[in-house]
Order: structure tokens, then sequence, then C-alpha cells
């Protein structure tokens, strides 16, 4: 006579049901970077909306102490990608303007990573609690008349 026993299979089961719930999707954050002055905030989309406001208005006061010139007008938005590390830490990756903007206002681009560097330290974005680097691409407005 022959046994057996089906006692092993739900074991089976629950290994493969723990090793599913620990992939995370990184493409979405359980909460975005954040500024002191953002973390009284609770609401997710809310929050975010501040953090960008903030990282706006530091950069174009950054920006501001700065003096542009040029002999043409200018009206354009550049595109600035940040990244802001999983210690809170935000880096410049890159900064995409036109050739004519380029040629027009060479030290813009050394400006642009002068202020990045000077932003401070923020709350890094989680995900299940756990800090992450996100990615941010800001549009920065360069308006010059003569």
């Amino acid at each position: 006579m022959t046994l057996v026993s089906c006692d092993k299979l739900p074991l089976v089961k629950k290994s493969k049901l723990k090793q599913l719930d620990t992939v995370v999707n990184f493409s979405s954050v359980d909460l975005s970077p954040s500024f002191p002055e953002c973390n009284s905030i609770i609401e997710k989309q809310k929050k975010s909306d501040c953090f960008r406001r903030t990282i706006h208005q530091k950069i174009g006061m950054s920006m501001a102490k700065h003096e542009l010139e040029s002999v043409f007008d200018i009206d354009e938005t550049i595109k600035v990608d940040l990244l802001v590390s999983a210690e809170g830490e935000i880096a410049l990756q890159s900064i995409h303007n036109s050739d004519e903007l380029k040629e027009n206002l060479p030290e813009l681009d050394s400006i642009i990573r002068l202020c990045i560097s000077d932003l401070p330290k923020v709350l890094p974005a989680t995900k299940r609690g756990i800090p992450v680097a996100t990615q941010y691409q800001l549009p920065i407005k360069i308006r010059l008349e003569n």
C-alpha cells in the first residue's frame, strides 16, 4: 500500500505568493520627494505639486542672482532633467535647449548647474517605506528682451 500526502502543496503556494509580493514597481512612488516646507502636506498629489512649485521657486530665485544678456530677444523653455537620490541629494542629469540658445547664452548651462548644486537636501521619495531615487524633468522659461 502506498500513501501520498498533500500537506506540502499549500506551503509551496504560499512561498510563491510571498515572492511575488516582494516585487516592487519603481516606476511610481508612494511618496514624492519633499522639501521641509512640504512635509505637513498629506495628500500625494498636493505634496508632489508642492515639491515642484518649491524647486521652481528655489531655482528661479537662484537664477535671478545672475545677469543674462543677449543681443537677441529670447523666449524659450528649456528642459532640465534632475535625479533626486535615495539620500535626498538633487543632481543635474541633463539640460535640453536649442543650439540657438546655447550660442546666444553660452554661460546658461553653467548657471543652471550652479543653481542646481545650491539646492538643499530634500527628503527622498519612498516606495513601501524605503527611500528610492526619482527623476524629474523641470521646464525653465528663459525670456530676455532688449
